[in-house]
């Protein structure tokens, strides 16, 4: 069986499709789901990334990363729901633009906080050290 993952966000959806599993971090700790997983509703850890592991290859292979602000996970019956209020999968990430945001970010008061981690998750989902 596999799970049928959804990753959106208000503006509308990011990925759809068929996964052998997935990986996200909540405030609970990290979490990994496959199929006939209990149901779960948890709360996304802002400036976190989900991993998800597509049945079809990607691009590049192996796992779609996606980088997330704050939102829930939900599964049930094999169905994986992830609304966040930000997201962008790692492929679609502008790397110069991001760094220079974040540098913005970092240098600005501490309402920033909350962005510099959402604009440090983007650079992990883009394959980057941040």
């Amino acid at each position: 069986m596999t799970l049928q993952v959804r990753l959106v966000v208000p503006e509308g959806e990011i990925w759809a499709g068929a996964a052998d599993r997935l990986v996200a971090k909540t405030l609970d700790g990290e979490i990994g789901i496959l199929s006939s997983h209990t149901p779960v509703l948890g709360i996304l850890a802002a400036g976190s990334v989900v991993r998800i592991l597509p049945q079809e290859p990607t691009a590049g292979g192996g796992w779609l990363q996606a980088a997330v602000g704050s939102g829930f996970l939900s599964v049930a019956a094999d169905r994986v729901s992830i609304l966040a209020r930000d997201a962008v999968l790692g492929s679609h990430v502008d790397r110069a633009a991001v760094r220079a945001e974040l540098e913005v970010a970092m240098g600005e008061a501490d309402g920033q906080a909350t962005r510099a981690d959402y604009l440090r998750a983007q650079l992990r989902a883009a394959g980057e050290e941040a």
